[in-house]
This record gives structure tokens, sequence and C-alpha cells, in this order.
């Protein structure tokens, strides 16, 4: 009898979207890690790393991603119908130097990150990984980060996975991390796919039990303070666009005094913690000048510091959300970026002037605003959103038609409340076609989560299938497998007979027994 998915709970996914990680375990027996161990180390010594064909290589990892503890993990943070991306890779790691610090890429594409999880990575040990062996470290609660916060040499916080085999690290994409020193110079291996959203979540996909948003009574060091982008993270998940965003808090005169006097500290850590409360009181504190001490809060050079207040002028009302829309126009690219975020968890009451700001003659601009717009429930149901966004699919600018793709996928994902998806299908069409390798990538999973309505598309998605780039091939065919028509199912059954792999190929074997 097939066991149930194990699903997180309301602890674990807390945790995950405070500090970005959680070590779980899956329970598979000893002999089944050893057979994968000694695959593995057969194939890179006679092969080399296998690369993107790991899981046909070595046909038994499959069952690693039909484990309960994984699927659920999986389900709970990506919902139903996740995708397992084309990458995947093996890292071999018997180095006594530590690997250094860094968020993965977007293959090349330096896209702005998503704050809430339509990504996420698994990393999985399939030997007994003490700390001695170099299991890989993360830095909790640098998710949202786009700088380091800690000096390239730190480890104070780091929280390594190490555990028995079959202990795995899932990770919020973004997350600073690093391979740590392997001491014992024997092998070790990591096995890292990735994860994608393809369907906005519209109610919990966790098993919850409360509904409202509950701050962790502790955290991992140094995890600062950020309660408002926390609880944006958790109300989108639950499918909720808000809470009362822009509803008064409470806070006396004085403590609202006391909190802006806080905001100028040379302190960073007590500039986080004004910012996050200013924020969380919401549009009480307008009537005291905090509006405008935010807004100059977001040049702050402290990252931690400017998304407080991004998030937190979210929840400032209509004054607020000025200051955030003046932002997304400021000479300072970070700043800007910081405003899209911010806007991002701003309402309904912002999609217009977003929509106008995708007409802007400034790059940034209409990138953060492409970016606020697609992370908008209520904006994916407008057709003149989808139009404004489509209508960049032909700009001059690389960035900004990366954007208007990666923000027209997202608002596939709301698809439920867009009746005629035309427009926003036939531009990313379109964009199969681009000279950009990165917005033809890019176009394929948007499409994936267009599902059925992106059936038009079906033609030039098999055409993608002859890219001369490895993820358009794949992304193509991951978007015919989400599309799920009839004539979606056969294009994609003729790609896969002909590119179909068989396991026990090798150099050394190429045809019999």
């Amino acid at each position: 009898m097939e066991k149930p998915m194990q699903l997180l709970n309301d602890d674990q996914m807390r945790q995950f979207i405070t500090e970005g990680y959680l070590l779980l375990k899956t329970d598979f027996s000893p002999q089944f890690h050893q057979s994968l161990l000694e695959q593995l180390s057969e194939v890179y010594r006679t092969e080399g790393n296998p690369g993107n064909n790991l899981l046909p290589r070595i046909r038994e990892l499959q069952k690693v991603f039909e484990h309960p503890v994984v699927t659920g993990a999986l389900t709970s943070v990506l919902g139903p119908g996740y995708m397992m991306h084309s990458h995947r890779h093996g890292h071999y790691n018997n180095s006594p130097k530590p690997g250094g610090w860094h968020k993965d890429s977007y293959w090349g594409y330096h896209k702005m990150r998503n704050h809430r999880p339509w990504w996420a990575m698994i990393m999985y040990f399939p030997q007994d990984t003490p700390v001695e062996l170099g299991p890989t470290g993360v830095m909790p609660g640098t998710q949202n980060y786009d700088t380091r916060t800690f000096a390239a040499d730190d480890s104070d916080g780091e929280v390594t996975a190490a555990g028995q085999a079959g202990t795995f690290v899932l990770i919020h994409y973004d997350i600073w991390h690093r391979s740590t020193s392997n001491l014992l110079g024997k092998e070790r291996f990591m096995l890292k796919f990735e994860f994608m959203r393809t369907q906005a979540p519209g109610e919990p996909s966790w098993d919850n039990r409360e509904a409202l948003w509950i701050t962790p009574s502790s955290f991992s060091t140094p995890v600062y303070r950020h309660e408002a982008m926390w609880r944006d993270a958790w109300n989108w998940l639950s499918g909720r666009s808000d809470d009362g965003l822009t509803a008064a808090s409470g806070g006396t005169a004085e403590e609202i005094a006391g909190l802006l006097e806080e905001l100028r500290s040379e302190e960073t850590e007590r500039r986080v913690d004004a910012a996050d409360r200013l924020g969380m009181l919401g549009a009480a504190t307008a009537p005291y000048g905090a509006v405008a001490a935010m807004e100059r809060a977001l040049e702050d050079s402290f990252e931690p510091v400017a998304l407080n207040a991004a998030y937190g002028l979210a929840r400032m009302g209509e004054e607020g959300s000025e200051a955030l829309l003046r932002a997304l126009k400021h000479d300072s690219v970070p700043v800007s970026r910081k405003a899209g975020y911010g806007l991002s968890a701003a309402g309904h009451g912002v999609v217009r002037e977003l929509t106008e700001a995708v007409g802007s003659e400034r790059e940034e601009t209409v990138v953060h605003a492409a970016f606020a717009l697609g992370e908008q429930p209520c904006a994916a149901s407008s057709a003149d959103v989808v139009r404004a966004l489509a209508g960049l699919i032909s700009h001059t600018s690389v960035k900004v038609r990366q954007a208007a793709v990666d923000a027209l996928g997202s608002a596939g994902a709301y698809r439920s409340g867009y009746e005629s998806g035309s427009e926003g299908v036939e531009a990313l069409t379109r964009a199969l076609q681009d000279d950009d390798t990165q917005v033809r990538f890019m176009a394929g999973l948007s499409l994936a989560k267009w599902g059925e309505q992106a059936e038009d598309a079906v033609p030039s998605l098999v055409e993608a299938l002859d890219d001369d780039n490895r993820y358009v091939r794949a992304h193509a065919a991951d978007a015919l497998f989400y599309i799920g028509t009839a004539k979606a199912q056969d294009a994609l059954l003729r790609f896969l007979r002909v590119s179909r792999w068989c396991p026990t190929t090798t150099p050394a074997s190429t045809f019999y027994p």
C-alpha cells in the first residue's frame, strides 16, 4: 500500500518562511543507499558527472523523489502540480577547502528573485554525512537578500545538512549557501534538484491548522525580523491577499516617536527592528511622519532595513503606496527594486499605476513594475494588465523582455481569474522565437503555468523542441506536459520516443547485453 504524502505542519512552514530551509530525512534502507552510492561512484569514476542526465542514468534515484517525505515537503511549499526542473547536478566533494558563499543563478538570467516561494531546491545526501565529510551549509534567513549581510569567511550561524544517509535540506531557491570542508577526504555526494511552482496558491497546501501568521518563538542566529514580509508570504501561500494590510494596528504616539528615532540609529539591528515594527503598526503611523521616514529608509545601505521599509510602506495605505510608486522611479536601481517588492505586496490599489509604469522609458522601472504586476493575483485577472505585459515582448531591451515573460508566466499561474488568456499565450508563443536564449527558455516555463489555456502554443512548442539550447528544448517539453491536452500529449510522446534515454548504455556497454 502506497504511503500518503507527509505534508509539512504549521511550525515547519513558519521555519521555511523565516529561515529559508528545513532539514528532513527519508527512511530508505541502508541497502538502498549503499546501492545508490555504488552506482554513483561507478558512474563518476568511469563516465564523469552525468549532469542533467543524473536521473535517467541512475534509475533508482527516481524513488527518492517519489518518497512521501519528499513529495509532501515539495507539495507543502510549491503546491500540487509542482515541476521538477530539467537542470539537476550531482555535487562531488572531497576537498578540505570550503566553497564560497553564493546564490544559484537562474541559468544566467539575473532576474528579480521571488521572495514568495515560487522555486525551491532539494539537496539530498545518499551517504552518512557528518560535519567532517563536508555537507552543504546554509545561512538561515538570507533567502531574501540580494547582498551578503555577513563576511565572506563568516560561518557564525551557519547550519549544515549533516546527518544520516537519506538526509536532505529543502531550501528556498535564493538562500545563501556553500559547500563546507571535507576533512575526511572521502567521497561525498550531494544530489541537487530544482523545483518550480506551476500554480499560484488558492489555499494552504500543507497540514494547516492555524489560519493566521504566528511568529516563531525563536530563530536561528543571525535571522533579522521581517514580520511584514513573513506575513505576506504566509498569506500568499494560504491563498489570502492580506489580513488587513492597511488597518491601524495600535501604537501610541510615544511609541511611534521612539521607533522613528530608532530608525536613525547607527546600530543596524535597531534600525531593522524599528522599520519592522513601524511596518506592522501600518497606517496608524502615517499621521506621525512615518511614511516619509520609511521612504528614506528604502535607501538604507543595510538591506534588511530597506526591505522592512518596503514591506512596511505596503501596509501604510495610500500614502505608503504613493511612496513606493515614487521609489519605483528612483535613480538607484536597488531602491527601485525594493519598491518593486513592496508594490508586489501592496494590493489591488496600485495595479493601475503599475500598468502605466510598464510604459516607462526607464528600463529598471519597467522591469520592477512588471515583476510587481506578476506577483499581484488581482492583476492577473485584468485583460489590461496582461495586454500591457504582452506588449513588452517586442521591447528593444532584453532585460525587459525577460521580465515580461516571467511576469506573464506568473499571470498564467493565477489563471483561475482570467477567462481569456489568448493575448498572454500569444505573446509567450512569440517569445519562443526571441533572439535571446533566456527569453526563449523562460517562455517555455511560463507557458507551462498557463496549462491547457496555452494549447494554441503547441505548434511553436514543437518547433522549440529542435532549439539549439538544451533548456529551451526541455522547457518546451515541460510546457507540453502541463498543457496536457491530447494535442500536446501526442506531440510530447513523439518527441520522447525519439529522445528517450537508455540508462544502461555506457561507453563500456554500447548495446549488449
